[in-house]
């Protein structure tokens, strides 16, 4: 069977040495980056994309895997966000329904004044999503909260307020938004490096950039260049002007994942204050129960963040007080750290409340355009935006934006089993194991992951490494660290032969991959105070 391959990085790279001029060159391979290479690349400009690591690596994998509005933002009274937030849910539910599905949300009241206060905030949510509207919020008696929420804590509990929201798989729909940004007529590709900025006089040119594969060098022109870098955006920054004063303060966001079994049945819950009083999930996903999130202020990004132990303790401490059976850590299958790209403040503070979550686009003087701030969920509202600034810099033809009404690659309606994730591709990946039946053994006895998932990912989603099969083409390691591990030598030795490496190749990514996952495991109290 051949499938023909949107991500296919030998066609990419042929390109690259061809064309003379692209009309954006687009820094970063994350949500935002691959939505403004995807706006434009449909709206017909030559597109080119380039992610120094793998798609998604950064924020935009390690995300609570929510579609939302924003229930906290309501709260702080930022109305216009939670409108177009809310009208952009609607739209991934449309485009990308194979990843995108609604999801009910319960939060356990403690005093009918708290269930009154709630409930009036939400029922101005679902007024403010209008035709977008993901279902009705209402009042729950104590006995269906205790229905919907097997595991739910009951001392004191009064009732609750159900509402609607979305969930999804991030680093999922990242991987599809390249696609079908490539099936658009654009060039992604991940593992290549910009290095520096061309210039014509004081006028950025466009990029210096490496493929990081084997260190060739290529000076590509552009009439705009985007710097969609995320947490990263300052690095591109002093790139361009030496000593710019820093646009992003970096907040870290930990998550744990734990068995369903903890909160079982089809609900999620929602805790709006914390002792710290911010926000905290409990998820239902892939069938665990993700947990989080932390919001810590950081001085520096890094492109692999370590939970602290604070903010883990922080988690099983909070949620111990909703659960009749609560985590304890060595409960927790995986833990993961996210940065999110919070534009910086004008004064000094340590306070993440007080940094914007809505997105910013500046340009500098050279004619850079940077892209920070915002979340997946208005991801394509800001490439809009982003694309909309670019023609006008780059002194492009000005096209209409498209993207409302463009499917996201893979997208059909809902189905169920384990490979829906895949959408439209999922009877693609029913043939390969059709046609070659080893294919179809799991990675490990316990989880459903198959051998076919990591030839797919290999031949036809840009995965390039055995850290990008597990941790964002499959999720495993998200998921269950111990257990991406144990797959770890099997996927290696798929792919080795894919892209014509030698056994020494497999060890060495196995052992990049271990020293990797050890990062996700919770380690024992007196190991990670040592």
């Amino acid at each position: 069977m051949i499938v023909p391959n949107t991500l296919d990085r030998f066609k990419f790279i042929q390109r690259l040495k061809q064309q003379t001029e692209w009309d954006l060159v687009v820094i970063g391979g994350g949500a935002t980056g691959l939505g403004v290479a995807l706006d434009s690349a449909s709206r017909g400009f030559s597109t080119l994309l380039l992610e120094q690591s793998d798609f998604a690596k950064g924020t935009s994998s390690r995300s609570t895997k929510l579609v939302h509005g924003g229930v906290r933002y309501l709260g702080q009274g930022n109305i216009r966000l939670v409108y177009d937030a809310l009208r952009e849910r609607g739209l991934l539910l449309r485009n990308a329904a194979h990843l995108v599905k609604k999801q009910a949300f319960i939060i356990p009241c403690y005093s009918w004044f708290s269930k009154m206060k709630y409930l009036i905030g939400l029922k101005i949510y679902d007024w403010l999503s209008g035709s977008f509207s993901f279902g009705s919020s209402g009042f729950l008696e104590r006995k269906e909260v205790e229905e919907r929420l097997p595991g739910i804590g009951t001392d004191h509990l009064v009732g609750g307020i159900e509402y609607y929201d979305g969930q999804f798989d991030d680093a999922r729909l990242a991987v599809n938004i390249a696609q079908t940004s490539a099936e658009k007529g654009g060039v992604v590709l991940n593992y290549f490096r910009v290095t520096g900025l061309l210039k014509e006089g004081e006028r950025v040119s466009g990029v210096m950039a490496t493929d990081v594969e084997n260190n060739e060098k290529y000076r590509l022109n552009a009439k705009a260049v985007i710097n969609a870098t995320g947490v990263f955006v300052d690095d591109v920054l002093q790139m361009d002007k030496p000593g710019s004063k820093p646009l992003v303060r970096p907040s870290q966001g930990v998550h744990i994942v734990v068995d369903q079994s903890f909160l079982a049945g089809g609900s999620a819950m929602m805790i709006p204050e914390t002792a710290d009083g911010r926000v905290l999930f409990a998820v239902p996903w892939h069938h665990h129960l993700l947990i989080g999130t932390t919001d810590t202020p950081l001085d520096s990004p890094s492109m692999e963040p370590v939970a602290l132990e604070k903010e883990i303790e922080f988690i099983l401490t909070t949620v111990k007080k909703y659960l009749k059976k609560p985590p304890a850590r060595k409960d927790v299958l995986s833990v993961f750290a996210g940065l999110r790209p919070l534009a910086a403040p004008q004064k000094d503070t340590n306070s993440t409340k007080e940094i914007s979550r809505d997105h910013k686009l500046l340009v500098s003087n050279s004619g850079l355009i940077t892209i920070t701030g915002g979340k997946w969920t208005t991801y394509r509202k800001m490439s809009e935006e982003t694309v909309d600034k670019a023609i006008e810099v780059g002194s492009l033809r000005a096209r209409p934006c498209v993207t409302k009404e463009i499917p996201i690659h893979g997208c059909v309606g809902p189905t169920s089993g384990h490979l829906s994730i895949y959408g439209s591709d999922e009877e693609k990946i029913q043939a390969l194991m059709l046609e070659f039946p080893a294919l179809g053994s799991r990675l490990v006895d316990a989880l459903p992951y198959t051998e076919a998932e990591v030839v797919w990912a290999a031949k036809n989603e840009g995965a390039r490494t055995v850290e990008d099969v597990l941790a964002r083409r499959l999720r495993l390691l998200f998921l269950d660290a111990k257990a991406a591990i144990a797959a770890a030598p099997r996927v290696a030795s798929l792919l080795a032969p894919e892209f014509g490496h030698d056994i020494e190749w497999e060890q060495a990514q196995v052992e990049i991959f271990n020293n990797l996952a050890a990062k996700y495991l919770l380690q024992p109290m007196a190991l990670a105070t040592a």
